[in-house]
């Protein structure tokens, strides 16, 4: 059965434009347990994510994307070069996993952190409830679809 995901990133670091531009990514650098075993036990081939703009002015769900390889080990953690090195993560043994995603579309108007909050039918959504700063978080068809409407 298709999920709906949530995935956040920092506009200056990687935007949907840097996604509508190379089509296809890897989701890595993701360090927290509990989004790496959503995206490690649950993201599957074809499911549909909003890409959410994090730290931006202001923050802002901008697009789709859509799940095109399951779960693999997050290379960025074997490089000692790379930001989101990890010295625990070991090769035969990988602590963090990534995902690749492939650009859908990007909205024709950002949907800001304070609609969604406005929407009632957003409320109980994880994105709005006090301190859960998850960079991947699940969110229901209905939520989606919510977005997804005033995305358009």
């Amino acid at each position: 059965m298709e999920k709906h995901w949530l995935i956040k990133s920092e506009p200056d670091v990687f935007s949907i434009d840097d996604l509508a531009k190379s089509k296809t990514t890897h989701w890595d650098g993701v360090r927290n347990y509990q989004a790496r075993n959503f995206i490690r036990d649950e993201m599957k081939i074809g499911d549909k994510v909003i890409f959410y703009h994090s730290n931006a002015e202001p923050p802002a769900a901008v697009g789709i994307c859509e799940i095109v390889k399951e779960a693999y080990p997050d290379f960025s953690a074997f490089d000692p070069e790379d930001s989101h090195y990890d010295p625990k993560s070991k090769k035969d043994s990988p602590t963090w996993f990534m995902v690749d995603v492939k650009f859908v579309k990007k909205f024709s108007a950002p949907v800001s952190i304070t609609e969604i909050k406005a929407n009632k039918k957003l409320q109980k959504m994880n994105l709005v409830q006090r301190g859960n700063r998850l960079s991947v978080m699940p969110v229901t068809k209905n939520e989606f679809d919510e977005i997804v409407r005033m995305g358009n």
